[in-house]
């Protein structure tokens, strides 16, 4: 499976311990882009579960809650 992500971070987020959970104890970095609290996981990835291994998928509004739809074809441009 793969994920058609769209970021507008302009730069690094530097992590210290302000930002390790109290409860858990660790610090979660979303790594497949769904997540509301980004860069930090919220568990939206659960929403990928079922995606399938041969299949590019890009979720509307960039968040687990948006509608799923298959990619058929990312096309680059030239430069």
């Amino acid at each position: 499976m793969a994920r058609e992500i769209t970021h507008e971070a302009t730069g690094p987020l530097k992590l210290d311990e302000s930002d390790l959970d109290e409860e858990k104890g660790d610090v979660a970095v979303c790594l497949c882009g769904l997540s509301g609290e980004y860069p930090f996981c919220d568990g939206s990835h659960r929403a990928t579960d079922d995606e399938a291994a041969e299949t590019v998928y890009k979720y509307d509004g960039d968040d687990a809650d948006g509608e799923r739809r298959e990619i058929e074809e990312i096309v680059f441009a030239d430069e």
